[in-house]
């Protein structure tokens, strides 16, 4: 296999898989802090997912300001919909 060495990636890829790794990493960190075997171990655990979830939203910001991910306001029906549904499973 060669790699192509003019091949690159611009800011808005390389910030892209940036993201996208931090949401990877974000998720293997959350499901080792459940299946800790230790107190101390589950508290490094969970200092480290703190850490990469603020890394996270340092990238999603930045991205969002540059206009390179954006989000989909909910309709508002959605959202009371949606209220609604987990109001009546807590009250449940």
């Amino acid at each position: 296999m060669t790699c192509n060495q003019n091949a690159s990636f611009d800011d808005k890829q390389q910030m892209t898989d940036l993201l996208s790794s931090q949401k990877f990493l974000t998720g293997v960190y959350n499901t080792y802090c459940c299946e800790a075997a230790t107190p101390a171990l589950k508290q490094t655990l969970m200092a480290i997912m703190e850490d990469e979830h603020r890394i996270h939203g340092e990238l999603f910001s930045e991205m969002s300001q540059k206009g390179w991910y954006t989000v989909e306001k909910a309709e508002e029906t959605k959202l009371n919909s949606t209220k609604q549904q987990f109001g009546q499973k807590m009250t449940v």
